[in-house]
């Protein structure tokens, strides 16, 4: 016979009390709740089962305390694989656990859940073995060894604790240092080379959340373009399709699929960019283009939701940039007050919908504030903005990422992305403790990262489909009137020299 000993949560149970945080089992005096998952754990030989957890309910302002007592102990499971609502882990219901006892949760309580001992038991189920013997879930081995005579090596990384969403409720973990890098991406993109005044629409960590939503999303959703030169054939402009495809290829390289949704005006346009694109190497795989024309009540759920179904999205994460936005009075204006809603579909129905679809999160990617998705902060476009009581969007998002070039911003969260997924934190977290950490895709995922080079053959493939420069019109290789070279170079290279 072979024995293992397995590290078991309740011994990290003193170290958060230590800090003050209640544990509700020990307070009832219950046993621990355990629970299914329907995530599979990663299979050896004849071992196949899928992860189990336990629950406890953490006060809100205590789960950073949770996290950092927790995180060292890597012998007793560590930090938690999941903050939030447990149907995303495939669990029905709090109420019916399959082993241990229901605990009760306090209002203001989040459900916090950590890998369990309890998976070995469903591992030795599986491979039928025909003799095993095991504990009864709770009813754990002692050792003579003491916590504090076996301390876990100190960790160099600091775990930061994040809210993503509130429905379906969802936190996520990255490491204190990563988070600083993402902020400073942020505040580099944040200046204003135009003075328009997007200075004051700027809120703090929208680059973070986004990136941290869109790290934990399946399937994405992208939509831009903004057609200001309404009196050129093609109307579009030189900001926006660059970040869009720059995200895609990121997204694409951590194996999410992504699809870019447009006007169907442009879509044959969009269509020849994204095929020089490949040819040229600035993107390795088609993104798949989509429209959306509105035409009938609430085709905008189905189009977002498998059937219409509100409980099954086919998108996890909308994502608009330097897309024109709708205003309060339903038109579609650029930064000098001209009506472009001839020119544009209805693809802000689908950020309104998204609001009542659980699940889906949406990010807006604007430098003016009259773009889709920056409704967040229209009442500090209307304030500060030049023209903004008339062209500010009215439709908001979850996040919104202010930038001075629009593309810039698009940049960033591919560089934020990166940074995440290189993070081991996150990483674990990410993968809820299952199997092993991908940091391997490293190399393939600096690869996916817009460069100097590859920015520059996309934006000579926009010129050469005749789009111009959003702010002069110029038909050459600048974006908002500033040109390519050192402008936009120059802010690729701050940009890399903070990720890599």
């Amino acid at each position: 016979m072979v024995t293992f000993y397995l590290g078991c949560s309740f011994s990290f149970e003193s170290a958060v009390q230590k800090l003050g945080v209640p544990v509700r089992n020990v307070e009832q005096k219950r046993n621990v709740s355990m629970y299914k998952t329907a995530v599979p754990c990663h299979g050896v030989g004849l071992f196949s089962c899928n992860l189990v957890v336990t629950m406890r309910p953490i006060p809100q302002d205590k789960l950073e305390a949770a996290v950092l007592a927790t995180h060292p102990m890597k012998k007793y499971h560590g930090a938690p694989v999941h903050i939030g609502s447990p149907g995303f882990l495939g669990i029905e219901d709090l109420q019916k656990t399959d082993y241990g006892d229901t605990v009760h949760i306090h209002p203001g309580d989040v459900p916090v859940f950590w890998a369990c001992g309890v998976t070995g038991v469903e591992a030795v189920v599986s491979c039928k073995s025909p003799l095993a013997f095991t504990h009864s879930p709770g009813s754990m081995f002692i050792t003579d060894v003491k916590n504090s005579d076996t301390p876990d090596p100190l960790t160099k990384e600091v775990p930061v604790v994040v809210q993503i969403s509130s429905d379906p409720l969802l936190y996520s973990l990255v490491s204190q240092r990563m988070a600083e890098r993402i902020r400073l991406l942020e505040e580099i993109v944040g200046i204003d080379p135009g003075n328009r005044g997007i200075k004051n629409l700027l809120i703090k960590d929208e680059l973070l959340k986004s990136s941290l939503s869109l790290s934990h999303a399946k399937s994405v959703l992208i939509t831009t373009g903004f057609p200001t030169h309404h009196q050129h054939v093609p109307p579009e402009e030189t900001d926006g399709p660059p970040g869009a495809l720059a995200m895609a290829a990121t997204l694409q390289a951590l194996g999410k699929k992504v699809a870019i949704v447009t006007d169907e005006r442009s879509i044959d346009m969009h269509k020849k960019i994204i095929e020089d694109s490949i040819e040229q190497g600035v993107l390795k795989t088609a993104v798949p283009l989509l429209t959306y024309k509105g035409e009938t009540p609430n085709c905008a759920v189905r189009f977002l939701c498998e059937d219409g179904d509100p409980t099954a999205p086919r998108f996890d994460h909308l994502v608009a940039i330097e897309r024109t936005g709708r205003a309060s009075d339903g038109n579609y204006y650029n930064a000098r007050k001209v009506n472009l809603k001839h020119l544009v579909d209805p693809i802000d129905d689908l950020f309104v919908a998204a609001q009542a679809v659980p699940g889906i999160s949406t990010t807006g990617i604007g430098d003016g504030g009259n773009e889709l998705g920056t409704g967040k902060v229209k009442e500090g476009v209307k304030k500060y903005v030049r023209n903004g009581e008339t062209i500010a969007c009215d439709v908001p998002a979850d996040f919104t990422v202010i930038a001075g070039v629009s593309n810039w911003g698009g940049y960033a969260v591919s560089c934020a992305l990166y940074l995440l997924n290189t993070c081991e934190i996150h990483d674990r977290y990410l993968r809820k403790a299952i199997g092993f950490p991908k940091l391997s895709e490293r190399e393939t995922w600096a690869a996916s990262l817009p460069s100097v080079r590859k920015e520059e053959k996309l934006l000579s493939i926009l010129v050469d489909h005749g789009i111009r420069s959003g702010v002069t019109g110029n038909l050459g290789m600048e974006v908002d009137g500033l040109p390519f070279y050192d402008a936009h170079s120059d802010m690729i290279k701050r940009l890399l020299e903070v990720t890599l």
